[in-house]
C-alpha cells in the first residue's frame, strides 16, 4: 500500500501512484503488499539488463567500494575508457558525459547555439524541430519540444525554435533557412507514441543538412542502446549526424547522460564554456561499462530485434483481432507500441491488477518496453495476460 505520507512529503508534480514498489529481479517487480508483477516499461525504457542483473550489480558495488565522485576536475580512467568505447560505436568524434537525456539535449542545444554565435555561421540560431517530439523537461528542451501539455504554464520559452512533420521532408526543406543552425529529431518518438523517423527521411535530412552547412542531431534518449535492434535508432538510416545525446539505458538504471560529437564540431566546448558537477562520475561510467558488457557479452542488440520482431508479430495479430480497440501497432525492435481508437487508461489499470505494468504514451499508444533480457516465455506470459483485458474491453466496447 502506498505511504500516507507520500503525499504529505512529496511535490504533486506525478500523478498519485497506484502501487508502491521494493524490490526487482530480471523482468520482474515487487510491491510493498508481496504482488508480483511483470515489468514491461524497464523504468521507460532505462533497465534495458533488467533488475538487479548480478553483473551490472557487482560493477557498481565494486566502484562504490573504491570512488563514487571526484569531479571533473580530475581525469577519471573510467570517462576515458567508456568515451572511446562509445566512439568505437559511433563513429570518429568526442563525447561530453553529463547525468540525464533533458541535459544531454541541453547540451546538444548549447552546441548548437555555440556554433551559431562563432566564425561563418554568425548569428544563426534557429533550430527546426520534429512535430510531437519530446526532448525533456528543461527549459530548453521544452522549447524544442511542441506539445502544450508540456508547456502550459512554463511561457515564455526559448526562440527560435520551429516544428515540421515527422517524415515530411518537403516541410522541413522549406523550414530550414539561412537563419537555421540545426535540425533535431528522434529517431523514433517515444512520448509522442512509437512513431519511426523513416530512414529515407533521416538520409534526405542528412544530404540537406550538409548541403546547407546545418547541424543535424539526433535525440536517442529513449532509442538508444540497443533497444531497437541497433546501437543507437538512427544507425539503421545509415547516416552520420553531427551529434548524439544518449541516456535512459546507458546506465542500466544508475543516471548518466551523454553526447557524441562529430570530428567537425568536437573541439567548440572549450574550458569554462559548458561543465557538469556530476557528469561522467566513476560510479556512473563503471554502470555503462557494465551495461555495454552485458550487451556484448549476451549479444542483446540481435536478441532485441529478434525477440522484437515475434512480439511485433504478435501484436499485430492482436490489433487484426481487435480493431475495435486497435488502429495499429508501431516501432521496432523492443520498442513498441499499440495505438488505441481510446484512451489506454482503463486497460493499463486491468493490466496493472493483473501483474502487468506497462506504460502509455502520446497519441492514445500503449507502449511496451521489456528489458533487452526478456525472454520469448515471458513475452508469451505478458500476451497472455493482455489477452485477459483485451477480451474484457471489447465485450464493454461493443
Amino acid at each position: 500500500m502506498i505511504s500516507p505520507e507520500h503525499a504529505k512529503f512529496l511535490v504533486g508534480n506525478y500523478a498519485h501512484p497506484a502501487i508502491e514498489i521494493t524490490h526487482g529481479e530480471g523482468s520482474k517487480l515487487w510491491d510493498s503488499d508481496g504482488k508480483e508483477y511483470l515489468d514491461f516499461t524497464s523504468g521507460i525504457a532505462v533497465t534495458n539488463l533488467g533488475h538487479g542483473h548480478p553483473q551490472w550489480t557487482q560493477a557498481v558495488t565494486k566502484q562504490a567500494s573504491q570512488l563514487v565522485h571526484c569531479s571533473n576536475l580530475f581525469s577519471i580512467p573510467e570517462q576515458v575508457r567508456l568515451a572511446k568505447r562509445l566512439v568505437g560505436k559511433i563513429g570518429p568524434g568526442k563525447v561530453l558525459f553529463c547525468n540525464s537525456g533533458a541535459e544531454a539535449n541541453e547540451a546538444l542545444l548549447k552546441l548548437a547555439r555555440y556554433v551559431g554565435n562563432k566564425g561563418d555561421k554568425s548569428n544563426k540560431n534557429k533550430v527546426v524541430v520534429a512535430e510531437n517530439g519530446f526532448h525533456g523537461r528543461t527549459l530548453g528542451a521544452l522549447s524544442a519540444t511542441q506539445s502544450p501539455k508540456y508547456r502550459k504554464g512554463f511561457e515564455p520559452l526559448l526562440e527560435p525554435f520551429t516544428f515540421a512533420p515527422l517524415n515530411d521532408f518537403e516541410a522541413f526543406s522549406q523550414a530550414i533557412d539561412d537563419d537555421t543552425i540545426a535540425v533535431l529529431i528522434e529517431s523514433i518518438q517515444g512520448e509522442g507514441g512509437i512513431y519511426e523517423a523513416e530512414s529515407i527521411f533521416l538520409q534526405k535530412i542528412s544530404a540537406l543538412c550538409s548541403q546547407k552547412g546545418v547541424l543535424l542531431l539526433l535525440d536517442e534518449v529513449q532509442a538508444g542502446i540497443g533497444r531497437t535492434g541497433d546501437f543507437l535508432g538512427y544507425q539503421k538510416a545509415e547516416i552520420t549526424p553531427n551529434a548524439v545525446a544518449m541516456a535512459k539505458g546507458l546506465g542500466g538504471g544508475f543516471p548518466i547522460g551523454a553526447i557524441w560529437i562529430d570530428q567537425r564540431y568536437c573541439d567548440t566546448f572549450g574550458p569554462g564554456s559548458h561543465g557538469t558537477t556530476f557528469g561522467g562520475s566513476p560510479l556512473a561510467c563503471s554502470a555503462a561499462h557494465a551495461v555495454l558488457d552485458v550487451l556484448e557479452k549476451e549479444d542483446l542488440i540481435q536478441a532485441a530485434k529478434k525477440q522484437g520482431s515475434y512480439f511485433k508479430d504478435q501484436l499485430k495479430q492482436r490489433q487484426q483481432a481487435f480493431p475495435s480497440l486497435f488502429t495499429e501497432v508501431r516501432g521496432r525492435g523492443l520498442m513498441l507500441a499499440l495505438a488505441c481508437h481510446q484512451d489506454p487508461g482503463p486497460m493499463l489499470k486491468d493490466l496493472r491488477e493483473l501483474g502487468l505494468l506497462l506504460v502509455g504514451a502520446g497519441g492514445n499508444a500503449i507502449r511496451f518496453l521489456p528489458p533487452l533480457t526478456v525472454s520469448k516465455e515471458e513475452i508469451d506470459l505478458a500476451l497472455a495476460l493482455f489477452d485477459q483485458v483485451l477480451s474484457s474491453h471489447q465485450v464493454s466496447s461493443d
